[in-house]
């Protein structure tokens, strides 16, 4: 069976790839909007993986809707999630079996409820799958410690290839350089560079 995963080259995701190989034949993919070429940064961690990777191109108009629930917010978990829901709408228009992401059971954004699954299952007859959803933050750590090899550090240092990371060019396109340190709070984000 075919799957597509939502894939950062980060941590999370990469976990999950490992966790459906034996089970499907798993192909990697970044969502985008063409605001950055960032998704190349999940394409080399795929490559590293030996793991096929693809594109899928998100309607600008999504960023852009997020980015207004960011800034009527002022913290982004909103328009984060409006993105993550059409980033597996569009995965799941694709020609995948199954489709999956990397969230966690601890994770607050983004999040798929059991409605929200059933519905892209049911709209797009795909399987929608989780297999990190029954993992927290530590036990995805020592996972992920004994398998990959990953760098961490602040948001600004760390390539990698996924919405948010869209979400602030845009905003500092928009708003300017103090517009994401407005909005986004200080994290560490991880980029595998390959297996143990």
């Amino acid at each position: 069976m075919q799957l597509g995963l939502l894939y950062s080259g980060g941590k999370d995701s990469t976990l999950a790839a490992l966790l459906l190989e034996d089970f499907y034949d798993v192909t990697l993919a970044t969502a985008h909007f063409g605001i950055t070429d960032d998704w190349r940064h999940a394409e080399n961690a795929a490559t590293e993986l030996d793991l096929p990777f693809r594109r899928v191109e998100l309607d600008e108009g999504v960023a852009e809707e997020a980015v207004s629930r960011i800034r009527d917010d002022g913290f982004p978990r909103n328009g984060i999630q409006h993105v993550h829901l059409a980033a597996l709408e569009g995965l799941a228009a694709a020609d995948f079996d199954a489709i999956a992401d990397g969230t966690r059971r601890d994770d607050r954004v983004p999040t798929v409820s059991r409605a929200q699954a059933q519905s892209l299952e049911d709209r797009y007859d795909v399987d929608y799958v989780a297999p990190l959803s029954g993992f927290g933050r530590g036990a995805v750590d020592r996972l992920v410690e004994s398998t990959l090899d990953v760098v961490a550090g602040p948001s600004e240092e760390i390539p990698r290839a996924d919405y948010e990371a869209e979400l602030r060019a845009k905003l500092i396109d928009e708003d300017g350089p103090a517009a994401v340190a407005e909005y986004f709070p200080d994290h560490d984000q991880t980029h595998v560079t390959g297996r143990r």
